[in-house]
């Protein structure tokens, strides 16, 4: 139990610095940012409901109003802004990322990947792209093609994450909570 709580808030943490990396706005007002793979990882390394719980920690964390998201961002206001899809999003990606990582016995590298990209992308997007659009007041395809130009980014960091994931499965098994 406490080496759960632990590596909860280590992810949680994770996130949080990835913040650090000096974010890019788009024209849509939803910056590029590294968090997503943070989101990524939680999953993939940390399995379905450890990392969910540590995606919902980070999020509960910028709704108390700490500065979190990247740019220094927190507080319910960002509950009001374009990103509103991509930060209630998080949890749900990081939760299917580990459940694909938890479920399919295909290589780790491969089952991280695919964890990544469906978990990370497909479902933040559907998230992140609803938001957008209630937010902003587009339409869903208008949405869709604001959040386009996200995706070579998304898939580099969904690489990242595989790579990462299959590095930590290498060096201390154990570690991968996922696999466990």
């Amino acid at each position: 139990m406490e080496k759960n709580l632990t590596h909860i808030a280590l992810f949680a943490a994770l996130i949080a610095v990835l913040g650090l990396v000096p974010k890019i706005d788009l024209i849509s007002g939803v910056p590029i940012t590294a968090q997503s793979m943070g989101v990524m990882l939680c999953g993939t390394v940390l399995g379905a409901k450890r990392g969910a719980l540590a995606v919902l920690l980070f999020v509960a964390l910028v709704a108390l109003g700490l500065p979190l998201l990247a740019g220094g961002r927190g507080g319910l206001g960002v509950f009001a802004s374009p990103t509103v899809g991509f930060v209630v999003g998080f949890p749900f990606a990081a939760f299917t990322a580990g459940l694909i990582v938890e479920r399919w016995r295909a290589p780790i590298t491969a089952a991280a990947l695919a964890g990544a990209i469906i978990g990370g992308i497909v479902v933040l997007y559907a998230f992140g792209i609803t938001g957008m659009a209630l937010v902003l007041g587009k339409t869903l395809p208008e949405a869709t093609a604001l959040a386009t130009p996200f995706l070579p980014g998304d898939l580099i960091k969904a690489v990242l994450a595989a790579l990462i994931t299959r590095s930590i499965a290498q060096m201390r098994p154990g570690a991968l909570l996922s696999r466990a």
